[in-house]
């Protein structure tokens, strides 16, 4: 089991899947000009890109809903996505498996239909579909969800996603 600690939150991958820890300086090396996703997950089935947004660790500036469901998040996230695309296209590690971004944000207050409303605008920004001439051949991603940590351990029960106390 691969484990990582963000913030106050702890997440374990199973050891069928492969994941990186891609947003620190050691992995990326661009953050001068790149934007990253937290981790990338390989199995065979498909690669995952997640990103993990902590507003209720004790630390974290003040963590308002509002913040959570603007416009700027989603422009936000939508860097992160395209940034971390480009990066793995340039290392040549995407080899036609589907591409899924997995998005948690750790924040108890928001509701199942605001995770899904962030979830369609990131799919529609990102674009999920490509332009409507069908100019394209293939998607750049397959499929973006928005969770809590409740929905997550609920649909992703592989990845256990959990707060541990005392850490920072």
């Amino acid at each position: 089991m691969t484990e990582f600690i963000e913030g106050n939150l702890r997440i374990r991958f199973p050891d069928r899947m492969t994941a990186e820890r891609f947003d620190d300086h050691a992995s990326h090396g661009l953050s001068h000009c790149m934007k990253a996703v937290d981790f990338i997950v390989e199995v065979p089935e498909f690669i995952a890109f997640i990103e993990l947004k902590n507003p209720d660790h004790p630390n974290a500036p003040e963590a308002r809903k509002e913040v959570y469901i603007s416009d700027k998040l989603d422009h936000d996230l939508c860097y992160k996505y395209r940034d971390t695309f480009l990066y793995q296209w340039a290392r040549n590690r995407l080899d036609g498996r589907p591409i899924y971004y997995w998005v948690i944000i750790a924040l108890s207050a928001m509701t199942r239909t605001e995770l899904d409303t962030l979830a369609d605008e990131l799919k529609r920004k990102l674009p999920l579909t490509g332009p409507k001439s069908g100019n394209w051949n293939r998607q750049i991603v397959n499929d973006c969800t928005v969770y809590n940590i409740e929905t997550w351990n609920r649909l992703q029960p592989d990845i256990l996603l959990e707060q541990v106390e005392g850490v920072q």
